[in-house]
């Protein structure tokens, strides 16, 4: 666990469902103009259905995309998918003011996911050779991707919890020929998307060192 600057308060935005271009555009107008006084943010959102493609990606993995755009992204991997129903966090923090590597934050945010789904009783783990959260039968449920920027992290996570999964037959998810599934089929009751959004939101704030956050508005979304 890092610890925060807690002169400095946490800022958790709950935006909704978003375009995704839109949300990319603001989370790099955001970490262009941090500065050392800036919060630390947490955005929780789902997105319009979209594939992304970050830096590392293969035209190949992108089987049959159909009437989903495809929008080239600067973070982290491979092809991925997004869509209502899936919980996106995307975190803007100052990494050396928390005194965290990269891959402090990547193993702090897969930790969350993991004591989430427990919550649940479902078990997953992250796996060495490959970002992201796996259950114990091998299944994808949670994707990791980052970019580094001016020591401040954006992108993020996105956890699957009720979704329509055929979009994902479209695409070799972040190159792995992994096979996805979602929270509500390894359920028999699962919870609403607000109760995991906010079971998540506790976990990585307390894994970040805060001990509150704020809540921040949707103006962050305003184009710019």
């Amino acid at each position: 666990m890092s610890s925060s600057d807690q002169s400095l308060p946490l800022i958790i935005r709950h935006l909704g469902l978003q375009d995704y271009s839109t949300t990319f555009t603001a989370m790099k107008h955001l970490v262009d103009s941090r500065n050392k006084q800036s919060c630390d943010e947490i955005w929780f959102l789902e997105h319009q259905p979209v594939f992304t493609q970050g830096q590392a990606g293969k035209a190949t993995h992108v089987l049959a995309p159909a009437e989903i755009p495809v929008v080239k992204s600067d973070r982290g991997g491979q092809v991925t998918y997004h869509g209502p129903g899936q919980i996106t966090a995307y975190l803007m923090i100052d990494l050396k003011r928390l005194k965290l590597g990269v891959r402090d934050l990547v193993s702090l945010m897969e930790q969350a996911i993991v004591d989430c789904l427990s919550h649940w009783n479902i078990e997953a783990n992250p796996r060495s050779d490959a970002p992201g959260v796996y259950t114990s039968e091998g299944q994808k449920i949670a994707s990791l991707g980052l970019r580094i920027r001016k020591g401040s992290s954006y992108h993020g996570l996105n956890f699957n919890i009720d979704m329509d999964m055929e979009p994902w037959g479209r695409i070799n998810p972040c190159g792995l020929g992994v096979e996805m599934t979602q929270m509500v089929d390894l359920i028999e009751a699962p919870p609403s998307k607000q109760m995991v959004v906010d079971k998540l939101a506790e976990l990585l704030q307390q894994a970040l060192g805060y001990n509150s956050h704020q809540l921040g508005d949707n103006s962050i979304l305003v184009a710019h």
